[in-house]
């Protein structure tokens, strides 16, 4: 009784302390702006994407406050700070700690397994982010093909209207399954917060890049890095019966895709229909959304994969079409 007592004193202190210092970060990033300022990294960054836009749109007929903006905006910043300060950061600090009792429990006090702390910073953070990258397309390929993971990333697929801050609308529950999968590989890399801050500025950009209403396939660069024209076709609403599970499931770097066949770039159609079959019923405010995952796993049936278009409509493959 007194080892349990002093376990939900510690872990109550955990998820005080986690409370109390993520809300006076939040607090000092928007009070006090600074270089290594995430809030305002993200505001400008966003606005950079937006004003391209604005200035040489892909899809001209697109409205300057697309269908969905400003849901797209709060999405944006409720995912990067607000759903941590609600319960996120509690949480995770309750299983790393967790995690760290249990390992030193059999005697593990250290997971690091390759110290990148001594190397140049140029090899830190190229390390870091394609193991990070490499990890995150093998979780975002789970999404497509695990139905209860699906109902939850329904939500970021059912943006019809593209443009750079749909780059952020996904439910929450989704933040809680990459770091699940990231949590083990990155702690066996040291790394300092500065890497992990350079890394995620550079793939918050080329996120927003990917999903901006903007025309640049890359040239030969597009094997390496998504771009507009790629990412597109893995929101496409519908897809051949043999890529019905999604295509394009690169985050920062295609050549995931190019090397395991999961690359499909058939056209370079800025008019594509977007979302998945039944997308114009899904509900279309912030807190239906949050719900609605948990509404389908619910029901007697799974919550439906992508569908796939009929045998006689697959698009022509080009010569230079992928996979």
């Amino acid at each position: 009784m007194t080892l349990l007592l002093q376990l939900s004193t510690d872990y109550g202190q955990v998820v005080h302390d986690s409370f109390t210092g993520y809300g006076h970060y939040l607090l000092t990033e928007v009070l006090h702006p600074h270089w290594g300022n995430y809030f305002y990294w993200l505001v400008a960054i966003s606005l950079g994407f937006w004003g391209l836009e604005l200035a040489w749109p892909w899809r001209r007929d697109q409205g300057a406050f697309r269908q969905d903006f400003w849901l797209d905006v709060f999405y944006m910043f409720f995912n990067y700070f607000l759903f941590s300060l609600v319960v996120y950061n509690a949480l995770s600090n309750v299983f790393v700690q967790l995690f760290k009792d249990g390992l030193g429990l059999v005697g593990i006090h250290n997971l690091v397994a390759v110290e990148i702390g001594n190397w140049p910073l140029w090899a830190r953070l190229l390390t870091l982010f394609v193991v990070r990258d490499f990890i995150q397309w093998n979780v975002h390929r789970l999404l497509h093909r695990v139905g209860w993971l699906w109902a939850f990333h329904q939500v970021h697929h059912s943006v019809e209207e593209m443009g750079f801050a749909a780059h952020l609308r996904y439910h929450p529950v989704e933040t809680v399954v990459y770091r699940f999968f990231e949590y083990v590989p990155l702690a066996m890399i040291g790394f300092g917060l500065t890497d992990f801050f350079l890394v995620h500025l550079f793939t918050l950009a080329v996120g927003h890049f990917n999903h901006a209403n903007l025309y640049a396939p890359l040239g030969p660069l597009k094997y390496l890095f998504n771009n507009p024209q790629t990412h597109l076709w893995h929101h496409a609403q519908e897809l051949p019966e043999a890529r019905r599970h999604g295509v394009n499931f690169a985050l920062t770097l295609t050549v995931w895709d190019y090397l395991f066949k999961t690359a499909y770039v058939p056209t370079e159609q800025a008019d594509l229909p977007l979302g998945f079959e039944g997308v114009e019923h899904y509900p279309a405010t912030f807190l239906a959304q949050q719900v609605e995952p948990f509404a389908q796993l619910a029901r007697p049936s799974a919550p439906a994969l992508p569908a796939a278009l009929p045998a006689v409509a697959t698009p022509p493959r080009l010569p230079y079409s992928p996979g």
